[in-house]
């Protein structure tokens, strides 16, 4: 899950913690900059509200799974 910080038709950059991740927003309607959306594989696949990106990715910080970051 990510920031997108710049979006075009084709491609948009996210910002899933502190490393920088272009994806495909093809699969969504209406993506915008400042948008969270969930990228498991490389598309944007959902877009959520901002409480629950920062719950979310509190959660992968305190698990270990934010990417740049050790346990």
């Amino acid at each position: 899950m990510g920031a997108v910080s710049d979006c075009g038709e084709s491609m948009a950059t996210v910002f899933p913690g502190r490393v920088r991740k272009e994806v495909s927003p093809a699969l969504l309607d209406d993506v915008r900059v400042d948008d969270f959306v969930l990228i498991p594989v490389g598309y944007a696949l959902n877009k959520v509200c901002e409480e629950e990106a920062e719950r979310t990715l509190r959660l992968f910080s305190e698990a270990g799974l934010t990417a740049g970051e050790t346990a």
